[in-house]
């Protein structure tokens, strides 16, 4: 099993255990461990070899001897037996808008129902509205939102889809008379790389003009509920938004609150009591008694627990706490601090833009150097370049630079296809002449893993290899990419000197941000850029941004923020040390 397997796994006994009405407690753990073992940027199964399961954030002698389980059969006896009594097709009831655990676990104890297709046809029968608290009403209810699970499925969608409709609805909510503040909340704050539903919040004087105006949005598929503060949609694409309007004197405590992440919130809750203060979305409370303390900004509510402001990105409680208690929070990279962009394709290859085009638009937002990078021949879907292009490509880098002046440099380089057989695309003598070479996989990414680490170490390995580019392969949300070792792949990395791209297409966010925060911890270089194949393309930029500030990633360790001089001198010691 990988470590998708488990954490599947652990979130689906968790919503087992959810209907079957096990304690609270126990849910969350089998939960809180699937995170955990999602968010881990190392293979689990080298992380149990080495005896570190139960270093695991979550994860206690209980739930190690689970996975080692899992790791060493490819089965859980516990999820095997508890399979008696919950059928697992019921999880998937849960994926229907309004169904919780407790309907289900009613549904199938009135009526044997166990798959989404019996309890539709129960519907149209009218075979539920006997059931304690469920009428005709709530069988139509039921039927549309089965009805829209099916037309828009159920999978979380790219933070690239989710961003653009929430700024969207935020700058129409702006324009209501009254209205002070607006922010993103939830995953989405946290620029998680895939989100359930958007969490929208708006400061105002009053709730109902800003109510009407979100629940009449042409791209509103349906009103879900409306309440006095708060109110849920579907959008026509099938997402969930849901909006909270508050007073502005609380918008610290409750932007807070609803940005999560849960642990953290937990946390931060903790710190309170030991201050002998109740913590909620509303206000700090004295527990013995006394007047609530409001919070107008997120910043007052870490100074009222003695702490320095932590960004949303980091709020995960993967031990920022604990930094920000020790003074040392990482100054993360800002969109600001880059100067560069080295993986881009023209006309050449696959792109839509001149190599002119790409370097004036690259410019124009306060880039001072870019690398042209258009694919290798392999790549002939993608109209890859042969040596003879390459080279000819070269005399029109030139030009482009000429045009450009002196305060501007376009680097020639290229994205070589590592084969399928291990091989790369071009020999040392051809890459020899380039100023920047990237490596990447495109084809045979379902290969075994020892089969396809190996490709991506041969690569690595070669001394003239400067970077290696989206190394899995993965689409968001559907396709995972290559079952690489990120361990072995970073470690080689580290002592190459080779650089690892965080790809900004928020299709791609490849590195994750885990496997960003265990490359930093070896000591790896990162960059960030935007793979552009257009120069619209550029403004993706700041989703890499948001994934190096997950991973706690600082300017400094990001080489795009570097001045040419420092960068070629730093692929040229890679030349050196190998």
């Amino acid at each position: 099993m990988k470590n998708r397997d488990v954490s599947a796994l652990f979130h689906k006994v968790a919503d087992m255990l959810a209907i079957r009405g096990d304690k609270f407690h126990r849910i969350l753990a089998y939960r809180k461990a699937g995170e955990s073992v999602d968010a881990l940027g190392r293979d689990i199964n080298q992380i149990y070899e080495e005896g570190g399961l139960t270093d695991i954030p979550g994860i206690g002698k209980t739930l190690a001897e689970k996975i080692e389980e899992m790791l060493t059969t490819g089965e859980l006896d516990f999820y095997n037996r508890l399979s008696e009594d919950v059928p697992p097709s019921l999880v998937d009831m849960l994926k229907i808008e309004g169904v919780g655990p407790k309907r289900v676990k009613q549904i199938y104890d009135s009526l044997g129902i166990t798959t989404v297709d019996e309890l539709t046809e129960a519907a149209k029968e009218g075979k539920l509205k006997g059931l304690p608290g469920l009428g005709a009403k709530s069988e139509a209810k039921l039927l549309a939102a089965i009805d829209a699970l099916a037309r828009h499925g159920d999978d979380r969608v790219s933070i690239g889809v989710a961003w653009p409709i929430a700024q969207d609805i935020l700058q129409q909510l702006e324009k209501v008379p009254g209205v002070t503040k607006t922010a993103v909340a939830g995953s989405l704050r946290r620029m998680r790389e895939t989100i359930g539903d958007i969490d929208l919040m708006v400061a105002a004087d009053e709730a109902d003009p800003v109510m009407d105006l979100f629940c009449g949005l042409p791209n509103v598929e349906s009103v879900v509920g409306r309440g006095p503060t708060k109110a849920r949609v579907v959008l026509l694409n099938g997402i969930g938004v849901d909006l909270r309007v508050l007073p502005a004197e609380r918008w610290g405590t409750l932007l807070s609150y609803f940005t999560g992440s849960k642990d953290h919130n937990v946390r931060l809750r903790e710190l309170a009591l030991k201050q002998g203060l109740s913590l909620n979305e509303h206000s700090f409370t004295p527990v013995d008694g006394g007047d609530e303390i409001l919070c107008d900004t997120e910043t007052a509510v870490y100074e009222t627990l003695g702490l320095p402001y932590i960004p949303p990105v980091m709020r995960e409680n993967r031990g920022e706490i604990e930094q920000a208690q020790a003074g040392n929070l990482a100054n993360l990279i800002q969109e600001s601090d880059i100067v560069s962009d080295l993986h881009m394709h023209s006309t050449w290859s696959d792109g839509k833009n001149s190599i002119l085009e790409m370097a004036q638009a690259a410019q124009a937002q306060g880039m001072k150097y870019i690398v042209i990078t258009d694919h290798s021949m392999s790549l002939g879907i993608a109209n890859g370049l042969n040596p003879e292009r390459l080279e000819a490509q070269a005399e029109e880098v030139k030009e482009a630079n000429a045009a450009m002046g002196d305060d501007f440099h376009i680097l020639h380089g290229t994205e070589m296809e590592i084969k399928a057989d291990g091989s790369l695309d071009f020999t040392d003598e051809v890459l020899a002449k380039l100023d920047f070479v990237i490596a990447s996989l495109h084809v045979s990414l379902k290969q075994p893993r020892e089969q396809v680490t190996q490709r991506m170490l041969n690569a690595i390995n070669n001394p003239h290899v400067d970077m290696i580019a989206h190394p899995t392969g993965r689409l968001l949300p559907g396709r995972v990419g290559a079952d690489l070792d990120m361990d072995a792949i970073l470690q080689a990395a580290a002592e190459t000197q080779t650089i690892m791209e965080i790809n900004a297409n928020p299709s791609r966010l490849d590195l994750r941000d885990s496997h960003v925060r265990r490359a930093l911890e070896l000591g790896v270089k990162i960059s960030i850029n935007t793979d552009a194949h257009n120069k619209s393309h550029f403004d993706l930029r700041h989703y890499g941004v948001a994934t190096a500030q997950r991973g706690w990633a600082t300017a400094e360790e990001v080489v795009n923020c570097w001045p040419l001089e420092k960068l070629l001198a730093f692929i040229k010691s890679k030349e050196v040390v190998d």
